[in-house]
C-alpha cells in the first residue's frame, strides 16, 4: 500500500545516489527523474529500505502543508474562519489522505507549491522582494521533485508585472527576483543532462510521455484500438521491448531515442491536431473529476482487483463503466459516488468563493491561474487522478472563502440592529 509501480523509479535513483555517488538506475545514467524526491527518499531513511521513516515524515509535512494552507486563506480573504476552512477541507480531501503514505512526490510537491502561493500572497502585501526569492528558490525545488511546474515561472512573472504595474520600480523588479531565483537553479539540470548524455531537456520523462502515450492515443484512435495495444506496439514495457519494435535503435544514444521519440510523437500529433485536442481535453477532464477514491480505498483494504473494475473509462465509456462498477462492487462505487460529490462540492463552492469570498483580485487570479495551468499541462492519455493534488490547496482556500461568508441565524441576528437588546449599565 505505501508503494505503487512508479515508486521503484525514485527509490533506485536515490539509492545509487546515496551509496555510490551517481545518479543512475541500474547503471545507466537516469534521465527520467529528476532529483528532487530521490534526494528526499534518500535522506529519510528509504535509501537503506526504511520507506516507514519516509512516509512518517511525509504525514509531518502534511501537517505543515495544513498550516501554510491556512495562513494562505487568512491572507486571501482576511478571516481567521476561512483558514480554518481551508485547512480542514484539504486534511478531508482523500487524495491529499492517501499520498501521505504513498512513496510518491506528490505530497512534497504540494509544500513547496502552497509555499510559493503563500510567499507571493505576503509580498503582495510587504512589498518586499526577500518574500519573492523564497517563492523563487521553492519554486525551483518544487520542478526538481516533479518537473510539471517547468514552466509556471514564466506566467508567475507576467502576473507579478500587472499586479505591480503602478509601481515603476517593482514592476520590473519583482518578475526579476522571481525569475533570477529560478531559471538558473532549473537550467543547472539541463546543463548536467547535456554534458552527462548530449539531452538538452530537463526530463526525458515529456518525450516518453509524447511518445508512448499522447502520440499514441491519437495512433489508437486512428486504428480503433486501445492504448494498451499501441504502446505494445511502440515496446512501451521495457528496453528490450523498444529495441525489438525499433532494431535500428540499437547503436543509438539514449539522447538519439529520445530525439527520435519527440520528433515521430510531434509529427503525428501536428498531423491530427483535432483528434489530439480531443483527447487531452479528455485527460484533463481524467485529472479534474476523478474523485481519487482508489488511492483512499486502497489504504483501507477494500478496493477490489484491479482486474474487475474498468480501466478505461473512455474508452469504455462513463455511464457503461459507472453500472459495472455497481453491479460488481456496490460499496466501492457507493465510496466513490461519494468522494465525487465532495469533490463537485469543491468546484462549486471554489467558484462561489470568486463571487462572494471577498477576496484580493491579485489572491483569486494566481489561484485560478496555477489550478488552471496543472489542468490543462496534465492532460492527456498519461492522466491520472492523483494528477489533481497540486490544484486542491487552490480549491479549498477558494471553497473556504465562500463558506466563511456564511453566517449561523444567530450571528445575523445578533448583527441585526433591530434584534439588539440594550444592555443596562451596572
Amino acid at each position: 500500500m505505501i508503494t505503487q509501480g512508479d515508486s521503484t523509479s525514485y527509490l533506485e535513483p536515490a539509492r545509487s545516489l546515496f551509496l555510490h555517488g551517481a545518479y543512475s538506475n541500474h547503471g545507466l545514467l537516469e534521465l527520467d527523474r529528476t532529483p528532487g524526491y530521490p534526494i528526499f527518499t534518500a535522506l529519510t531513511g528509504a535509501a537503506f529500505g526504511n520507506i516507514l521513516l519516509t512516509a512518517s515524515v511525509q504525514i509531518t509535512l502534511a501537517a505543515l502543508t495544513l498550516l501554510i494552507i491556512r495562513k494562505t486563506a487568512i491572507l486571501s480573504f482576511s478571516s481567521e474562519r476561512a483558514g480554518y476552512i481551508a485547512a480542514w477541507l484539504f486534511a478531508l480531501e482523500p487524495l491529499s489522505i492517501a499520498s501521505t503514505i504513498r512513496i510518491m512526490p506528490e505530497t512534497l510537491f504540494v509544500l513547496l507549491l502552497v509555499l510559493v502561493i503563500e510567499r507571493l500572497l505576503t509580498f503582495r502585501t510587504t512589498s518586499r522582494l526577500t518574500t519573492l526569492c523564497i517563492a523563487g528558490l521553492s519554486l525551483a525545488a518544487a520542478t526538481y521533485v516533479r518537473p510539471v511546474s517547468y514552466y509556471l515561472v514564466l506566467p508567475l512573472a507576467i502576473a507579478l508585472v500587472v499586479a505591480c504595474r503602478k509601481q515603476r520600480k517593482l514592476r520590473w523588479q519583482a518578475p526579476a527576483v522571481l525569475l533570477v531565483s529560478t531559471i538558473p537553479l532549473i537550467a543547472a539540470w539541463q546543463v548536467r543532462n547535456q554534458m552527462e548524455a548530449g539531452y538538452g531537456g530537463f526530463s526525458s520523462i515529456v518525450e516518453r510521455n509524447l511518445y508512448f502515450y499522447q502520440s499514441a492515443e491519437v495512433a489508437a484512435e486512428l486504428q480503433k484500438t486501445s492504448l494498451a495495444v499501441e504502446q505494445e506496439n511502440l515496446g512501451y514495457t521495457d528496453e528490450q521491448s523498444y529495441l525489438a519494435c525499433h532494431p535500428d535503435q540499437r547503436s543509438w544514444t539514449p539522447a538519439q531515442r529520445l530525439r527520435y521519440m519527440r520528433t515521430a510523437a510531434l509529427a503525428i500529433i501536428a498531423q491530427h491536431r483535432w483528434l489530439y485536442a480531443r483527447t487531452h481535453l479528455a485527460g484533463i477532464a481524467v485529472v479534474a473529476f476523478t474523485p481519487g477514491s482508489t488511492e483512499f480505498l486502497q489504504l483501507l483494504n477494500l478496493y477490489p482487483s484491479p482486474e474487475s473494475m474498468p480501466r478505461r473509462i473512455l474508452n469504455e465509456g462513463i455511464f457503461r463503466s459507472t453500472g459495472r462498477a455497481f453491479h460488481q462492487h456496490f460499496v466501492a462505487a457507493f465510496w466513490m459516488f461519494y468522494f465525487e460529490g465532495f469533490l463537485l462540492g469543491l468546484y462549486i463552492f471554489a467558484a462561489m468563493g470568486l463571487r462572494v469570498g471577498k477576496g484580493s483580485t491579485f489572491a483569486n487570479m494566481t489561484m485560478v491561474g496555477i489550478a488552471l495551468y496543472f489542468l490543462l499541462i496534465s492532460g492527456g492519455a498519461q492522466a491520472v487522478g492523483r494528477y489533481r493534488l497540486p490544484v486542491v490547496p487552490e480549491l479549498c482556500i477558494l471553497a473556504a472563502g465562500s463558506l466563511s461568508s456564511f453566517r449561523t441565524k444567530q450571528e445575523r441576528g445578533l448583527e441585526d440592529p433591530a434584534r439588539r437588546v440594550a444592555i443596562p449599565a451596572a
